[in-house]
């Protein structure tokens, strides 16, 4: 079983940064390929930023050149660093642990609201 903690969010305004990050249990994490979802109020969860076990990494076209991802195997976490943010980022960011050919798993986090103020 493998928990998934985000923290990092928050309220900030348009134009600010924040970092989440979310620490995973368990040995698995370096083999694991982590990414970042979002759900607004009223809107499907999409994809925000991925990166995959060896480093790759993937964005959303609406966070791109605004977002990084980024991880740190030693500490077991995953980040998302998230500048020049503005009011359409506002929504419940989820950290997930995607299943691949080493392992099968697939967790989610519980969720980290930000909200961006105008």
């Amino acid at each position: 079983q493998v928990q998934l903690v985000e923290s990092g969010g928050g309220l900030v305004q348009a134009g600010g940064s924040l970092r989440l990050s979310c620490a995973a249990s368990g040995s698995i994490f370096s083999v694991s390929d982590m990414d970042w979802y979002r759900q607004a109020p009223g809107k499907q969860r999409e994809l925000v930023a991925a990166i995959s076990s060896g480093g790759i990494t993937n964005y959303g076209d609406s966070v791109k050149g605004r977002f990084t991802i980024s991880r740190d195997n030693y500490k077991n976490t995953v980040y998302l660093q998230m500048n020049s943010l503005k009011p359409e980022d506002t929504a419940v960011y989820y950290c997930h642990l995607r299943p691949n050919l080493a392992f099968k798993g697939d967790y989610w986090g519980q969720g980290t609201q930000v909200t961006v103020s105008s």
